[in-house]
């Protein structure tokens, strides 16, 4: 049976979907990842892995694996479709495993589910001048579904810039959704702007069916209240010093009006490769908006976030913490194990999504899905 309020989560990592989804009432009622590290992760703070994480990968696992649920989630890997990537897109080793997902919707028949969400970097709007994401689409929509897409940054709820490409498709009903109705609710929307709003209007046949949606809620954490004031990994003055001498002029002018400062004030810093002083180099660039830049998976040094802070006449910077990675991810009291690598703790966070924009989505959207078709006697229920 198809259980109301009930989701499966592909691609889940530590389980920050999960937790986003619980706080707006839903149930989880399968996982699957490949990676041991971050099952345990997600056995170090859910405790109840062994009932339904399956730790495999998704080219194996079968439909009849994936129980009866409302929901079926997949944050599929981005490494194809990012920035970062060589852009082999879904053709590529990993972002390809897509089409694996899609394959075990399709093997499921009558209990596919109501809902299918995807999750993923914006790169994926315009993968291989967009092909990548009209073949996933329009495989949806040979499954049956119609089909929104969504950028949310979490930006408007933790202190983070991260913005995400959301797709919400839900099982075809009876109604024939108004493209002049897409139309309106797209103009008005903040979600589907740029990029994405020329996407949706360059391919017509597909089947929208667009969500008018409220704005995103104002902010209410600011940066200074996920730094961690009891860490002790402050690096050595010669470290930080060398950090600064990386910078720019301008960067460095605002480390200097920083630590004339008469209390602390906070920043963050990515390295990065530039052209400075006349030639190519590793720079360092210094955050101070009130924001921390995108968390990433640290393959390598480049992508792992440096917190600096400077005031009362001096300066210090070292890598952010785990516990600092979660409350950006809106999982103030995920439960890290001390037994952990604090690289295996950043991978984690840094291929999660965050938390409080799951929780938003869910209750203005997918929550409400439920209720309409509930309400509107098209819900049907199917036997396992």
């Amino acid at each position: 049976m198809r259980k109301p309020q009930t989701f499966a989560d592909f691609f889940s990592g530590i389980g920050l979907f999960r937790l986003g989804m619980e706080q707006a009432g839903w149930s989880c009622s399968y996982s699957v990842d490949y990676d041991s590290k971050k099952r345990a992760m997600y056995d170090g703070h859910f405790r109840d892995a062994e009932s339904h994480y399956a730790l495999a990968d998704v080219n194996v696992v079968n439909a009849s694996d994936v129980p009866g649920v409302t929901l079926i989630h997949a944050s599929f890997p981005c490494t194809d479709l990012s920035l970062a990537g060589a852009r082999r897109g879904l053709a590529g080793k990993q972002s390809s495993a897509l089409w694996a997902f899609t394959r075990l919707l399709r093997d499921m028949g009558p209990r596919r589910p109501l809902i299918v969400t995807l999750e993923n970097v914006p790169g994926f709007i315009t993968s291989h001048n967009g092909q990548d994401f009209y073949e996933a689409l329009k495989e949806l929509d040979d499954l049956g579904y119609d089909v929104d897409a969504l950028l949310i940054d979490a930006s408007h709820f933790v202190p983070q810039s991260r913005l995400r490409l959301f797709v919400v498709a839900v099982e075809r009903g009876y109604r024939v959704v108004s493209p002049f109705r897409n139309e309106r609710v797209m103009s008005q929307c903040f979600y589907r702007r740029n990029k994405l709003a020329q996407f949706i209007r360059s391919h017509p046949a597909l089947p929208w069916n667009l969500r008018d949606l409220p704005e995103p809620p104002r902010r209410l954490m600011a940066f200074n209240d996920v730094v961690d004031i009891d860490n002790k990994g402050w690096w050595g003055a010669e470290r930080t010093e060398y950090l600064v001498e990386q910078m720019s002029d301008l960067h460095k002018n605002k480390v200097r009006e920083m630590t004339g400062g008469r209390r602390w004030s906070y920043g963050t810093v990515f390295r990065r490769m530039r052209v400075r002083d006349g030639r190519r180099q590793s720079t360092a660039e210094l955050r101070t908006d009130g924001l921390a830049g995108c968390l990433r998976t640290p393959k390598g040094g480049s992508a792992r976030q440096i917190l600096f802070r400077a005031g009362k006449g001096r300066m210090d910077a070292r890598l952010l913490s785990g516990r600092e990675c979660a409350r950006l991810m809106g999982a103030d009291d995920y439960q890290i194990s001390d037994e952990l690598s604090g690289n295996d703790v950043l991978f984690g966070f840094g291929d999660a999504v965050c938390v409080p924009v799951v929780t938003w989505l869910a209750n203005e959207y997918l929550s409400m899905e439920v209720k309409q078709r509930e309400a509107s006697m098209v819900f049907e229920f199917h036997d396992d």
